[in-house]
């Protein structure tokens, strides 16, 4: 007979030791509807109702796999595999486990369940997820997950054929909490004595879990807590605490202050929770971005130790706060801390919705760019193989050449407006320089290389055909020969593309050293071979970020003639001289012709804009307008979109979110060309002049009679 053995399935409540030789509680399958022949998948009348479908909703961001968390019992299966470890629950036949929960990786929760608990107690999460969270937490106190003083460990074994999905004896338990992939399975163990506990198969990985806030008797008063006076109140001066401690966006932090930095998770709030958050849409759908790249890992570790030692102090006054500043110090040791720019800079990038990058990830290339991952050094990159039987793609570590493309496509598309809409002396404007430096520097690294867009049909369909224009050379560069045909001219590298199940070969793919991308011979035949340049803008890219205009532009930045405060936009300021000839001539007051000129050039002239610009109080904005009514040089209506009453005499062109309805004057000057249904619904091209020669090239157009006119 083996010895008794005994394991603390929750700190601070008594548990009798657990004896093998004694009949256990049995399970003799589960049903399709979520029972067991005899009872309730879960000892807790009421869990089993709550079970399953809602449960991976409530954990979304903190775990993988949602979508196939559900049907199968997954708050029992946690259950059920606690009670095994414990040694108070053994299966119907002794090759069956306790059940999986989703794909097993709650299992990371062992340590980490602070998370969890955290996004349970706060005012935001919605009742039918709390409800939820509350259920896993009473059953997480009542497990050996919650006893500190448990040895468990994780990990992923190589199961035998036929082995058991659970095995225990005298030196513990194991139980595979996942389903197999590529032949290997996660597990759980817990040892009861100097010996390693049993195995299902061969280790390939194993740790011993964290050991952080969530003991048995925290869990249960968190618990008691929140079901005795309601959810923790939220406090929006926590959030500020936050922001100001990370230099994260306001909606990025009170997800994160809420427990809920996850990017699928945030979309389905309801009008309840976007009200509490104090959010608009806008600014949900960036904090979504915020943190794009972490993983559920990464959210659990964050919040994992937030909470306090007394879950009570969390309804305390300044308990929030406190939970704030806890979060702020582990983000700036995993992630550091940015520059906090000015709330309505930020805003205003949150507007622009720089697509591939979060506002505060923008913001940060511009005032933290050497921390900005790809951007602080150079990146060496290597075109691999796909593991899945698509074309091989270029890569770098850790993300990295991800970053600094997202980086590149986001941020030099708007370099202009940054330069031209954020007042002098604003922390981003003020990075422009340094970013661009930054920029310039990496891409002169040969070991870099950025994707070119497809070889064009008209030139070939495979590497064979374009011998002629690249050599024979193929790359051999990466750690590993391509399964594919390739060619590398030293400045580009065209890799063949790969056939599918219906037989249809993909088109090869270009990519380019921008190191050595020049005005030569192979940079040519480079332009001449790829297809559209709109799908795979990194050559125009690089070529503008090395050219005059984004030079003069820089130089702009760098001027201090400027008054801090005053925009580019406002050319009274940047164009001091242009707007007293362009008031002397038109017969106009200063406030006049720089309404005109910014009329004429501005991309987005709304009455707001012009205010914020100028510095000007309603009654000065209206009697400008009202001049330039009077003189003809401008039209008073109402149109869609365009937040103004004042307008270009003329044609007026519509568009869309995100595109921006203007004059068809003005869409001509700044290059802008219509879709197939007459309408704007193109990005601005690259700048072809600064803004003061913008408005020296607009007013030169109406003095040589070219102007706008109806």
């Amino acid at each position: 007979m083996p010895p008794d053995l005994s394991l603390h399935a929750c700190a601070g409540r008594s548990v009798r030791p657990v004896r093998h030789d004694l009949p256990m509680e049995r399970s003799s399958g589960v049903a399709e509807d979520g029972t067991v022949a005899g009872g309730l998948l879960t000892a807790r009348a009421g869990v089993a109702a709550l079970d399953d479908h809602g449960v991976a909703v409530a954990l979304d961001g903190l775990i993988d796999g949602s979508g196939i968390w559900s049907g199968r019992g997954a708050l029992a299966g946690i259950e059920r595999t606690g009670r095994y470890l414990a040694g108070t629950w053994e299966p119907a036949a002794p090759d069956e486990g306790p059940g999986t929960a989703g794909e097993g990786s709650w299992a990371r929760f062992i340590g980490r369940i602070g998370a969890v608990a955290l996004r349970a107690a706060v005012e935001p999460t919605r009742d039918e997820r709390r409800r939820r969270l509350l259920a896993l937490l009473e059953i997480w106190a009542d497990s050996p997950f919650a006893d500190p003083e448990a040895r468990i460990r994780t990990g992923l074994v190589r199961p035998a054929d036929g082995g058991p999905a659970a095995v225990r004896d005298e030196r513990g338990a194991t139980v595979a909490v996942g389903w197999a992939a590529d032949g290997l399975r996660k597990f759980v163990d817990v040892r009861t004595g100097l010996p390693a506990p049993p195995s299902l198969g061969t280790i390939e990985e194993v740790t011993d879990v964290p050991r952080g806030w969530g003991s048995a008797g925290q869990v249960r008063r968190l618990v008691d807590l929140v079901r005795e006076r309601g959810p923790v109140p939220w406090d929006l001066h926590a959030v500020t605490v936050l922001r100001d401690g990370t230099g994260m966006g306001r909606a990025a932090a009170s997800f994160a202050l809420a427990g809920m930095l996850a990017a699928g998770y945030l979309p389905r709030l309801d009008d309840r929770e976007r009200e509490i958050h104090r959010l608009k849409l806008a600014e949900i759908e960036d904090g979504v971005r915020e943190r794009g790249r972490m993983g559920p890992l990464d959210r659990l570790e964050l919040m994992a130790d937030v909470l306090p030692e007394d879950p009570a102090e969390l309804w305390e006054p300044q308990g929030m706060r406190a939970v704030a500043e806890r979060i702020a110090q582990v983000w700036r040791e995993r992630y550091g801390r940015r520059t906090v720019v000015p709330e309505r800079t930020f805003d205003a990038v949150v507007e622009l919705n720089p697509s591939s990058l979060s506002a505060g990830r923008f913001c940060a290339a511009f005032t933290d760019h050497a921390a900005i991952r790809g951007l602080g050094s150079d990146l060496d990159t290597w075109i691999r193989n796909s593991d899945s039987g698509f074309r091989p793609f270029a890569t770098a570590e850790d993300w990295g050449l991800r970053d600094f493309d997202d980086t590149l496509r986001a941020v030099v598309p708007n370099l202009f407006w940054v330069c031209t809409e954020l007042p002098a002396g604003d922390p981003v404007r003020s990075g422009v320089p340094g970013l661009v430096r930054a920029l310039l520097e990496r891409l002169n690294h040969p070991g870099l290389l950025l994707d070119a867009g497809s070889l064009s049909r008209a030139v070939g369909h495979t590497v064979a055909d374009v011998r002629d224009r690249f050599g024979s050379h193929p790359y051999t560069d990466g750690p590993e020969p391509l399964h594919v045909e390739s060619a590398d001219d030293g400045l580009t590298v065209v890799v063949d593309g790969v056939v599918d199940r219906r037989g249809d070969r993909s088109q090869p793919e270009l990519y380019f050293r921008p190191a050595f991308y020049a005005d030569d011979d192979r940079s040519r035949t480079l332009l001449a071979a790829r297809a559209d340049s709109r799908h795979s803008p990194a050559l125009e890219l690089v070529e503008w970020l090395r050219g005059p205009v984004c030079a003069r532009i820089v130089e702009r930045v760098e001027d201090a003639s400027l008054p801090t405060g005053s925009y580019e936009t406002n050319p009274a300021h940047s164009a001091p001289a242009l707007t007293a000839q362009a008031a002397t001539e038109l017969g106009v007051d200063q406030d006049a012709a720089a309404l005109y000129l910014q009329l004429l050039t501005l991309r987005t002239p709304s009455d707001r804009n012009i205010r914020t610009w100028n510095g000007w109080k309603p009654a000065r904005h209206h009697k400008a307008a009202a001049v330039l009514a009077e003189r003809g040089l401008a039209v008073e209506d109402k149109r869609a979109r365009a937040g103004r009453r004042l307008f270009l005499p003329g044609e007026w062109i519509h568009a869309k979110k995100p595109y921006q309805p203007m004059e068809a004057w003005k869409a001509q000057l700044l290059g802008l060309e219509r879709a197939y249904n007459g309408r704007l619904a193109t990005p601005l091209p690259l700048p072809t002049r600064t803004l003061p020669e913008l408005f020296a090239h607009a007013w030169g157009l109406v003095r040589e009679g070219r102007g706008p006119s109806a």
